[in-house]
């Protein structure tokens, strides 16, 4: 599974958590990583990992607030260099989100965040593993090795809509938690996961291992 490519991956530092899980995934791996925190270390990253847990609200402050947001945009411009958003980060890489109050996100996915709203006695927050439902028809190489549902760990409270509108080929995955949302998304350089690989054992390492390939 570990990567023969010793490759340098850049995870954000935003104040928003959970940076070392990551960290310690991607070493396991066999990639070195640099913690960063500054709009000039995001411009020089060569792969680009924004992971995150807490309010979409205050992420995108903590990001302005440095204008890390900006120096994000212009790295999302170079087709070349990978972006991962994991959890939270995934969201921020969304149009919008209604969390607290209506918010821009980085608008690198043209699509809306909003709270989940299980039926029955699910609750919210979702928290635990569940299924990613894979569509195998778009052969993206981030899902190689893997059957069409696997099993992932998820901890949040909204979600990225899915759209069964959308034919651009980048709703990869949906999972289903009294409604349907969109758990892995990848397009050009850009890609989500609404869970957490860090945490999803075997699965997760082997699809950080795929996106690490695709760098």
């Amino acid at each position: 599974m570990i990567s023969n490519k010793k490759k340098t991956i850049s995870v954000l530092d935003y104040g928003m958590g959970n940076l070392w899980s990551v960290k310690s995934a991607l070493e396991f791996l066999g990639s070195k990583v640099r913690i960063i925190d500054s709009p000039t270390q995001v411009l020089d990253s060569k792969t680009l990992i924004i992971p995150g847990v807490g309010s979409f609200n205050q992420a995108m402050k903590n990001l302005k607030k440095k204008k890390i947001d900006l120096s994000i945009k212009k790295l999302s411009q170079n087709k070349k260099i990978k972006i991962l958003g994991i959890c939270l980060g995934m969201q921020l890489l969304g149009s919008e989100s209604t969390e607290v109050k209506k918010t821009i996100g980085l608008n690198l996915i043209n699509k809306k965040i909003s709270k989940i709203k299980p039926k029955g006695e699910l609750k919210v927050p979702h928290i635990g593993f569940n299924e990613v439902y894979f569509d195998k028809k778009t052969k993206n190489k981030i899902f190689a090795g893997f059957s069409k549902e696997s099993d992932f760990y998820f901890v949040h409270s909204f979600s990225m809509k899915f759209d069964k509108q959308d034919k651009s080929n980048s709703n990869l995955g949906f999972t289903l938690y009294g409604e349907k949302f969109i758990s892995l998304y990848a397009k050009d350089n850009i890609f989500g996961m609404q869970f957490h690989p860090e945490k999803s054992q075997s699965n997760g390492l082997k699809i950080l291992n795929n996106f690490i390939n695709l760098c």
